[in-house]
């Protein structure tokens, strides 16, 4: 049994690694740690988790810890980076959902959130954990760097795009909404329910801290810089992402793009392309590490219309972080992620 430990088991992030991985059958779940509810058995502070996990919440430390095989770092940005050095020395595997490691230039992640980079020199050795992509550096990795729910659905969207250099890279946008546990399980006010409820917003238009992660990548599918216009979206709803991204074809027509996309994610197991003509919704996602995938080309101009759709903390966080563990460890990679949506 893979031993798993999971660092900030309180957000919402955590919880969904431990709805996950509770019924995983090649894991134990062996520790679950939290600041403010260390001592408290996490089935008090999650009931729905009765029968399932009978750990205690601990303080996050390297002793309780080095005896993992694999620990999850569920925390805020700034975080994961303070540890990882010792896990990774001590011979545990490190999956950080956080965007510690997501970058290669050190100085851009400070630029974007604020803070000098605790280890800068692991920034190299880091996979980037989208397994569409890097699953076979991820087989062989020690670190992986879970991408952002954003930087997933738009990536996934435009990668087949890119790849083939179908389109003009220097106009792409992406335009892009997301539920509001996006923000994370905080007392914050723009973020209640009653705020946000009936209410629809654009946010961070200038810049969010999830642009150098999709540019970066975008332009590693693309092999050349793309100019890329990212604008986030607040919606009232709890769960999903969906992705609207266009860009200017060059000569293919509709059904090539079509065939490509299949051809592309055929035999991915979390990646569904769906009919020419579709529309996917989130809740066709929910709860799920599906992401699903429609191309369009309205009136046949030279605009292409790619909607892609996920569930922002399963594809998006924490259902992804599994997928890599399993590749990690050499297991199936969907074991433990093979369940329906939730409907309705």
């Amino acid at each position: 049994m893979i031993r798993a430990g999971i660092v900030g088991g309180t957000g919402y992030t955590g919880v969904e690694l431990l709805r996950i991985l509770v019924l995983h059958e090649a894991v134990e779940v062996a520790v679950v740690t939290s600041r403010a509810d260390a001592g408290v058995r996490v089935d008090a502070v999650y009931p729905s988790l009765l029968g399932y996990c009978d750990v205690i919440f601990s303080e996050p430390d390297i002793e309780s810890l080095k005896h993992c095989d694999v620990v999850f770092f569920a925390t805020p940005n700034g975080t994961a980076m303070l540890m990882t050095e010792q896990l990774l020395a001590l011979g545990v595997k490190v999956i950080d959902l956080s965007a510690d490691f997501r970058f290669k230039d050190a100085q851009e992640w400070s630029h974007w959130y604020g803070m000098e980079h605790a280890c800068p020199d692991l920034l190299a050795e880091a996979v980037y954990g989208l397994p569409e992509v890097n699953r076979d550096i991820i087989k062989q990795a020690n670190l992986i760097a879970c991408p952002g729910c954003y930087p997933t659905a738009v990536q996934l969207g435009f990668l087949p795009l890119l790849e083939n250099n179908l389109i003009n890279v220097e106009h792409l946008i992406a335009d892009v909404k997301s539920g509001v546990s996006g923000a994370g399980r905080k007392a914050e006010l723009s973020s209640l329910m009653s705020e946000t409820g009936e209410s629809f917003k654009a946010y961070a238009v200038n810049g969010h801290r999830h642009l150098p992660e999709i540019r970066q990548q975008l332009t590693l599918a693309a092999k050349q810089a793309v100019g890329l216009t990212f604008v986030p979206h607040l919606t009232p709803m709890i769960r999903g992402i969906h992705a609207t991204l266009y860009a200017q074809v060059n000569d293919s027509t509709l059904e090539d793009i079509q065939e490509l996309f299949e051809q592309r994610y055929n035999g991915e197991s979390f990646v569904e392309v769906l009919p020419s003509g579709s529309h996917p919704d989130t809740r066709n996602v929910r709860g799920s590490n599906q992401c699903q995938i429609s191309i369009h080309q309205p009136q046949g101009a030279q605009i292409i219309v790619i909607l892609s759709v996920i569930d922002n903390l399963v594809k998006g966080a924490a259902g992804q972080a599994v997928q890599n563990m399993n590749l990690m460890f050499g297991l199936n990679e969907g074991l433990g992620l093979k369940v329906v949506a939730l409907y309705p």
